[in-house]
């Protein structure tokens, strides 16, 4: 049988998605691209803003029209929100974060025994859930960077978040799994393992080997276990970057920069969460810092490390932003300097806190605010990236690109900058030293090459 996947959402759920597709695999199921006739159509969607939703609504009623008689499994953190809607709209399962392990399980009791409606939706009460569901990697396709999931669910209720209700508390992945995954994606080539999770910041070694079960070791914090599982990783032959996925801002204290900026592995590429600039929107969005608490984290980091690049998210539009506001915002992301800059207009989520609270701004009035940030953001970028024009830098290449009519390898400084090599110089999966002359766009993004 023939098996299609499709992923919408965060780099965990591509994670998810592909420990999914390789249970298949090993099962015997040909698998196929998503846009070509399947018996068996997995959607791994996505729910964290409005038009989330929408996608993944919209990719399972492609599914069922490319082929009305394939079953059509949606999982995921939609599919936790809203499965009485998804069974009505047709999908066949409907499987429920904390669930996806058993996938293919579900699929083949569908296939031979034709489950009723009543009995195709398989989701947890995640409220109190503890237990971290493991799922397992052996390679990451043609790539040579590979995610690595550490943690899942989040304690933190910002009030325009829904991802607390549908993923649950946060657990950690135990030490040991994380590393035999590593292991074998280094055996397969992967030079480079990027740590993910929904709040890696918060990710603890947990396990029977620990004083009491799912507790933190006495006098160590997550910021201790993070480095001690970066200085783990770092001795896997054959993993040449280690990346951290985002991070909160409170994790980064002198001591936690002291311990890592002895990786000789890690990249000095920090992705803080902003949200905003303005200590007002702040506190209703429930962000446990301030504006001044967030600058010294980046001075923090850039007193450490050499040209550190910094990127962040943004949400404009929030519940009652004023004009003042948001202009608040506007000067600390000015003054931040970051290298990239993610803009989301603001998008209410039924659930939240903040979908309550008054000052709620118009579709309209969101999208003009995001368009100025991310104008903002692009002139950061650009002023980031010329720092490195007749430097030396290093990048591992991934893939062959045509550029002004000849042959290049793309790939990405440890800083996560996007450059491109001559295809004659280079090998694929190979750290690439060049000294760029120039940015040029490339497919509407900015790009060094010489």
């Amino acid at each position: 049988m023939r098996a299609a996947f499709h992923t919408l959402g965060c780099k965990t759920n591509s994670y998810e998605t592909q420990a999914i597709k390789e249970q298949f695999e090993q099962a015997g199921f040909e698998v196929a691209e998503f846009s070509e006739r399947a018996d068996v159509y997995v959607i791994n969607t996505c729910s964290v803003t409005a038009v989330a939703a929408q996608k993944s609504r919209q990719m399972l009623h492609r599914a069922k029209k490319m082929n009305p008689e394939a079953l059509v499994v949606a999982c995921g953190c939609y599919a936790q929100e809203a499965a009485d809607k998804l069974t009505e709209s047709g999908v066949d399962l409907v499987i429920g974060n904390n669930e996806k392990s058993k996938i293919l399980e579900l699929v083949r009791d569908y296939l031979e025994n034709q489950l009723r409606a009543a009995e195709s939706v398989f989701l947890q009460d995640l409220t109190h859930c503890t237990d971290y569901e493991e799922q397992t990697i052996t390679n990451a396709g043609d790539h040579v960077r590979a995610y690595v999931k550490i943690q899942d669910g989040c304690n933190r209720f910002c009030s325009y978040c829904i991802i607390p209700y549908l993923r649950g508390r946060s657990r950690s992945r135990k030490i040991d799994e994380i590393l035999s995954e590593v292991r074998t994606l280094a055996g397969k080539g992967i030079r480079e393992i990027v740590l993910t999770g929904i709040d890696i910041s918060d990710f603890k070694q947990t396990g029977e080997e620990l004083p009491e079960h799912g507790k933190t070791a006495p006098g160590k914090t997550a910021p201790d276990h993070l480095a001690e599982l970066i200085f783990e990783i770092e001795k896997v032959e054959g993993i040449a970057r280690i990346r951290l996925g985002s991070l909160e801002a409170g994790i980064i204290t002198d001591a936690f920069l002291k311990q890592i900026k002895n990786s000789k592995k890690l990249c000095p590429h920090f992705h803080l969460s902003l949200q905003s600039g303005c200590d007002a929107t702040l506190k209703r969005m429930n962000r446990d810092y301030t504006a001044a608490e967030f600058t010294k984290s980046l001075k923090m980091i850039r007193s450490c490390f050499a040209h550190p690049a910094i990127t962040t998210d943004v949400i404009a539009g929030f519940a009652g932003e004023t004009e003042e506001e948001f202009e608040e915002t506007k000067r600390f992301v000015k003054e931040a300097a970051f290298s990239e800059m993610h803009v989301f207009p603001y998008s209410r989520r039924k659930g939240t806190r903040a979908d309550k609270m008054p000052g709620q701004l118009t579709k309209a009035e969101k999208a003009k605010r995001a368009g100025e940030l991310i104008a903002i953001g692009k002139e950061m970028q650009l002023a980031f990236m010329e720092q490195f024009i007749g430097q030396e830098i290093c990048i591992l290449t991934e893939e062959a690109v045509s550029i002004e009519g000849k042959e290049y390898l793309l790939g990405f400084t440890p800083e996560y900058v996007k450059a491109a090599v001559a295809k004659e110089q280079a090998e694929v999966n190979k750290i690439v030293t060049l000294s760029p002359k120039r940015i040029i766009e490339f497919h509407n993004e900015p790009l060094l090459t010489v």
